[in-house]
């Protein structure tokens, strides 16, 4: 799950400046301020990403209800395909044809941001921070301007997962998994040795997110250089290194063709993955007879949070209609109406005390979606969402070479954070 939405939303900074958007000056005033007053009526348009035809009857049901509650408007729903999305809403925005609200990712919205191009909703809408959680809030606000410039809709997170079975039968007691990355390695030697080597525990290398969940930063308040470059980091690197010299890691573990960590847990071969909050629900069509073996735990250190949400154009000719569609779409109760339907969580404070939330059934999957759900009042977008495929692709290049013993951590450090600046420049 950690890679599932950093997935989705490809770095769209990168393609700027082929759909034709130059830099503009921090808090530019690049398209002109939208007329906040008005009557809720006329047209307005909403743009979503990839949900027909699945879930086409919710989002009509969503709008027609919306069009009940104010007659006097229309709603023209406009859905693009999952791939090229991210080069689309550029092309949109650089052609003046950005729908009035659009589903846009953190990521995604950032380069409209930067020419201007979204609403601060916070000064649009001064119930903002009281309806939703500040983690979702928090993933729309950038460094160097002023305001939020999303609505959050609905979010994720990660939780651990382990195989009971092998735990149990390598000498580790389920109803006790590691809380901390000591804990995880030294429960990882002990299967180890229980097990001959044929079984892992740990079985996936550190990438930034795992620097930011152990409380490391990542970037400056001011988001202008890296800053991940410190002991603490070098010394997690540390003991990645000495676990995986003491084969605590598959060796491939470092490769390209390594086939993955969430792959060795459904063949039986590594005991712990990590998977939103509605993992053990489709693995049990995936892999039915691994599902009930599944126990879930918390995320260890600072859980990552995943955003998608709506923004509104600052260039639309129909403020008062867009924002409240965009504050529709979002509501509690209508989140709530899409969760029943897709494993994800709502972003709004009212839903906290929702029993589908916040209350198990008793079995592993209702254990994982209440786990999840919890976790998300800490939860935090752990990557900056300038951080590109380069970048990561580097860091990841000079990881491996600190954690195979070819340079010291604060050399991996150091190269990293030098390569990563760079980039963020250029």
């Amino acid at each position: 799950m950690r890679r599932y939405w950093a997935g989705l939303a490809l770095a769209a900074t990168t393609a700027v400046a082929g759909c034709g958007l130059g830099e503009a000056d921090q808090g530019s005033a690049a398209a002109p301020s939208a007329n906040l007053a008005g009557e809720v009526k006329g047209r307005v348009s909403l743009q979503t990403w990839a949900l027909k035809p699945k879930f086409t009857d919710y989002m009509q049901g969503v709008i027609s209800a919306f069009e009940k509650k104010y007659p006097g408007v229309k709603v023209e729903w406009l859905d693009q395909p999952g791939d090229g999305y991210s080069d689309k809403v550029l092309s949109q925005a650089a052609s003046g044809t950005l729908p009035d609200v659009t589903n846009l990712p953190p990521d995604f919205a950032l380069p409209l941001v930067k020419q201007g191009m979204l609403l601060d909703v916070s000064q649009a809408d001064p119930k903002l921070s009281d309806e939703y959680v500040a983690g979702g809030l928090d993933a729309y606000t950038y460094a160097g301007f002023q305001g939020v410039y999303g609505y959050p809709w609905y979010l994720n997170t990660d939780v651990n997962y382990w195989n009971s079975e092998l735990m149990t039968k390598y000498g580790l007691d389920p109803k006790k998994p590691p809380a901390t990355f000591d804990e995880l390695v030294a429960q990882a030697r002990t299967l180890k040795g229980k097990s001959g080597g044929k079984v892992y525990l740990m079985s996936r290398r550190p990438e930034l997110g795992d620097l930011a969940e152990a409380g490391i930063p990542l970037m400056s308040d001011d988001g202008a250089k890296f800053t991940f470059n410190t002991p603490e980091a070098a010394a997690l690197l540390d003991k990645y290194r000495d676990a995986f010299k003491e084969g605590l890691l598959p060796r491939d573990v470092l490769t390209d063709t390594y086939s993955g960590n969430a792959q060795l847990f459904n063949e039986g071969t590594a005991a712990w993955t990590t998977g939103g909050g509605n993992y053990i629900t489709s693995l049990a069509t995936d892999n039915p007879t691994l599902a009930p073996k599944v126990v879930p735990s918390k995320d260890m250190g600072v859980p990552p949070l995943y955003v998608q949400g709506l923004s509104v154009s600052k260039r639309t000719k129909n403020a008062p209609a867009a924002i409240a569609l965009a504050r529709w779409v979002t509501s509690a109760e209508n989140q709530a109406a899409f969760a029943h339907l897709v494993s994800i969580f709502p972003s709004t404070k009212a839903s906290a005390n929702d029993p589908y939330f916040s209350k198990s059934d008793g079995t592993n999957a209702g254990d994982a979606k209440v786990i999840a759900f919890a976790s998300l009042a800490e939860a935090k977008m752990l990557q900056p969402v300038v951080v590109t495929d380069a970048m990561s692709k580097f860091v990841r290049q000079q990881f491996a070479l600190a954690i195979s013993g070819d340079i010291s951590s604060k050399q991996a450090l150091d190269a990293a954070v030098a390569k990563c600046d760079e980039l963020l420049k250029n």
